[in-house]
């Protein structure tokens, strides 16, 4: 198997990961969603499922810019590079001065570099972005892929209206992002994607109806210029005499299928063109018929930055080929890579937090049934999770499984991890076992780090299991700590997790906590139990109610839907 037919998730710096991982023109469709330059810290909320207005929040990502050391590092790397990007660079510079925004432009620079290398010569990139930033980047897309690779620039009408004023000042409602297509030469994939017409038009041109099948249709030419030099014929048709577009013969099975009209004795005859068989408007443009994620939509995952999936259909069906490779290099909770997957496209992901990287593994189980190769455990054993529930008419395609790359898989790569970043070891411990991270303020610790909701044994009652991470030295304290936890939360089993093996007194201090017990499913579950990165590496899990029987912790997304698609390779 190809690495470009793999499925990849990446965790990282997307751009170390393309420099290193990604090898020269491999790449056919690059869609890219980078945070905006908007000064907000985005998080992402978790609506408890017992239905309460109560949410816990995690900040998934700082969506703010500060011009520092390093972007003055990546800034002198990009001139002392030459080229028109470094003029661009400089130019910005400038003109702008070292501000949040310059910041935020020598960020994308270097990355949309890699990702034209990455790019086949037939490839095309969208860079969804909003209006604050959107005429800066259009210059370094420009830089980067030349004024003459710029296709598009695409409106997409992400809200419905609304009042944008503030303190006193009239300002119009901002409703819309930009999304920039480029491709990387004069020569590039195209499938002509249609939208149905608007009703006005059809209600003003197809304005006839057949009584016996209800289809609509309009009455379109039948002539044509004359001349020898045109070529088309003169002959009579119901009474009347003139050039005609198709021959006689043509002319004579189209009157059998009825498809020629005379209004009136006399009038000259026209052609029934139907309605249902014009595939539409070719795509424009303002993408105003694709509206944004509601609250509650089935797709909504809680993602602070969501994007639709019809809004990646529209743009995967248009501009990568089946088979094409897709790349998100700023995956977020996975919109890009569930459209490519239920498109048959192989994709790569990549995103910087864990939390994203396990919001992304559950939606591909929940959507598709498909988890990650998992290519050995500390005990050596390997295993690939099958893809049994994906419906057949999907194809191999479709049931492909991905693998992660770049999330620890041993013990010295989860320590690296904890020392590097522990808030980054936490969300993967907590993904290891499926639970949902808890956000931890400054002065407001109250000992859980994360969370799993379950339903009860009553109808509408809901029960939880609280998790505590634990990267550094453990002892007894700690169990007792999380003892009093329980009580306090009044949870029904709290689980430790710890790169350190338990001492016996933390285990004596464990049992002592008694056992939950569920009468629905006829068992007991240690109260406290003691998990290490080991043992989650190796497959073991928390000792609860099934799975199958549990409420999702991250919002569960939907099952995927079979796809129609008619694509039409084109060089254009």
């Amino acid at each position: 198997m190809t690495e470009s037919s793999k499925n990849l998730l990446y965790y990282g710096d997307n751009l170390d990961v393309v420099r290193r991982h990604i090898k020269d023109e491999t790449v056919d469709l690059v869609y890219l969603d980078p945070p905006f330059n908007s000064n907000t810290n985005y998080n992402v909320l978790f609506a408890e499922k017992d239905g309460s207005q109560a949410a816990s929040q995690i900040q998934a990502f700082s969506d703010t810019w500060t011009w520092n050391q390093e972007s003055e590092s990546v800034f002198a790397e990009i001139v002392m590079a030459g080229g028109r990007v470094a003029d661009c660079l400089q130019a910005f510079r400038t003109f702008l001065g070292e501000c949040d925004m310059l910041a935020y432009l020598v960020m994308m620079a270097p990355r949309l570099v890699e990702l034209r290398r990455v790019m086949k010569p037939t490839a095309s990139i969208y860079l969804h972005c909003d209006p604050t930033a959107s005429h800066y980047l259009k210059m370094l897309m420009d830089a980067v892929f030349g004024p003459a690779n710029f296709r598009t620039e695409i409106v997409w009408k992400r809200s419905s209206a609304h009042s944008d004023a503030k303190q006193g000042r009239a300002q119009h409602g901002r409703i819309h992002d930009v999304i920039l297509f480029y491709t990387k030469s004069d020569k590039w994939f195209w499938n002509h994607v249609f939208t149905p017409y608007d009703e006005s038009y059809t209600d003003a041109f197809y304005k006839y109806i057949e009584p016996e099948s209800g289809r609509r249709y309009r009455l379109d030419n039948l002539t044509g210029p004359g001349g020898a030099a045109k070529g088309n014929p003169s002959y009579e048709v119901m009474g009347v005499t003139r050039f005609w577009r198709y021959s006689e013969e043509k002319m004579a099975e189209l009157i059998r299928q009825g498809r020629v009209v005379q209004t009136k004795p006399g009038a000259v005859p026209a052609y029934k063109r139907y309605l249902d068989e014009m595939p539409g408007v070719t795509l424009q443009d303002w993408w105003g018929d694709i509206g944004p994620i509601s609250s509650q939509a089935a797709e909504r995952l809680g993602y602070p930055t969501q994007k639709p999936v019809a809004l990646l259909e529209r743009i995967v069906l248009s501009s990568c080929p089946e088979g094409g490779v897709v790349l998100d290099p700023f995956c977020g909770c996975g919109t890009t890579i569930a459209t490519a997957q239920a498109l048959g496209r192989p994709w790569i992901g990549i995103d910087i937090t864990h939390l994203a990287i396990t919001l992304i593994k559950q939606r591909l189980k929940d959507s598709f049934g498909i988890e990650q190769v998992v290519r050995a455990t500390p005990s050596g054993k390997g295993e690939t999770v099958k893809a049994a529930e994906v419906p057949a008419e999907y194809g191999a395609a479709t049931k492909r499984s991905f693998h992660v790359v770049g999330e620890p898989t041993s013990e010295p790569d989860a320590e690296a991890l904890a020392a590097s970043d522990p808030y980054q070891f936490q969300w993967w411990a907590l993904g290891l076992v499926g639970a949902r991270p808890v956000d931890q303020k400054k002065g407001a610790d109250k000992g859980i780090d994360g969370r799993i909701v379950f339903q009860g044994d009553k109808p509408g009652s809901f029960e939880s299991v609280i998790l505590s991470v634990k990267a550094g030295k453990i002892g007894p304290a700690h169990v007792r700590d999380l003892k009093g936890v329980l009580e306090r939360e009044k949870a029904a089993i709290g689980v430790l997790i710890s790169m350190q093996e338990p001492t016996y007194p933390m285990k004596t201090e464990a049992v002592t906590a008694g056992f939950y017990e569920s009468p629905l499913w006829g068992k007991k579950y240690p109260r406290v139990q003691l998990l290490t990165v080991a043992e989650l590496l190796d497959g073991r899990t928390v000792e609860m109610p099934p799975i199958k029987q549990v409420n999702a912790t991250f919002k569960t997304a939907p099952k995927a839907t079979k796809k129609k698609i008619d694509q039409h390779e084109l060089d254009v």
